[in-house]
């Protein structure tokens, strides 16, 4: 493994319980170098999923959180100045291009559409990365991995993929797990007891139920970690709840008597 991407090994096996068959897919998916697409809601697990198969798979991660801000410069890289004039530096894409990382996309719609365009030699048989200000085209290494991910409920029309990206990668939907797969995910990850796990769970279940009908989002598996968190740390249950999981979510009061008559009803 290249020094330049050796500090973005995983070294440490993280946490992830499969829902599915997404692990034998994902790796499958790696074996043939297909570009992945990851699209679910947010705090669903998809980064982590990531982690785990880098983990699994022993190869470097790159991710990068992307933003409206975001330039093509700030993923392929760029000149800098420095004591001995200018000199050429990676962006985070490069890096894992050229080193044979894989490098994750986080929120791609947040990108500008200029910016996502500089995946897509990339993203088919070609397998290149054209540095046009430096005159160079970067070959992929054999063991370089793209992977985006992002969130179909946000999607408007000024902030959905085009067909010509979404066509070059393979995708895997993800959702909330079941509610037993759920419990012991937040069980696992906060050392609270089934018991608290399985109620923190029906207060998101509710939540979820009224996705739509004034919620734009439902309480995710991550917001559960938060509460079962501080429940672990014996802040009462309620204002654990209220902290993590209603105030976040929303600013409507009657939709957060609603949430907290949930909570109220568990705990």
């Amino acid at each position: 493994m290249h020094e330049q991407v050796r500090d973005y090994k995983v070294t440490q096996e993280p946490y992830y319980r499969a829902v599915g068959d997404e692990v034998d897919l994902y790796e499958a998916a790696y074996a043939v170098r297909m570009p992945m697409m990851l699209k679910g809601p947010t705090g669903c697990g998809k980064t982590r999923f990531v982690e785990y198969m880098a983990w699994k798979l022993g190869k470097p991660l790159i991710t990068v959180a992307c933003n409206e801000d975001m330039t093509a410069s700030d993923l392929v890289g760029r000149y800098l100045l420095d004591a001995n004039g200018t000199r050429w530096q990676d962006g985070p894409l490069t890096l894992a291009a050229r080193h044979g990382a894989i490098c994750y996309l986080d929120e791609v719609v947040e990108a500008r559409q200029d910016t996502v365009v500089v995946i897509h030699p990339l993203t088919d048989n070609r397998r290149v990365l054209p540095l046009e200000k430096k005159g160079e085209l970067v070959e992929a290494h054999k063991d370089f991995q793209l992977v985006i991910s992002y969130n179909p409920g946000y999607q408007s029309l000024m902030k959905d993929l085009k067909q010509s990206t979404k066509q070059r990668f393979g995708a895997l939907d993800f959702g909330y797990p079941e509610a037993d797969v759920e419990k012991e995910i937040v069980s696992h990850e906060t050392g609270v007891s089934n018991d608290v796990a399985g109620k923190l769970v029906g207060v998101a279940e509710r939540a979820r139920n009224l996705k739509g009908h004034g919620l734009d989002e439902g309480i995710s598996t991550r917001m559960l970690v938060h509460a079962g968190s501080l429940i672990a740390r014996e802040v009462d249950p309620l204002a654990a709840c209220r902290m993590a999981l209603v105030r976040p979510l929303t600013d409507d009061p009657d939709m957060r008597d609603a949430l907290d008559a949930a909570v109220t009803t568990f705990f």
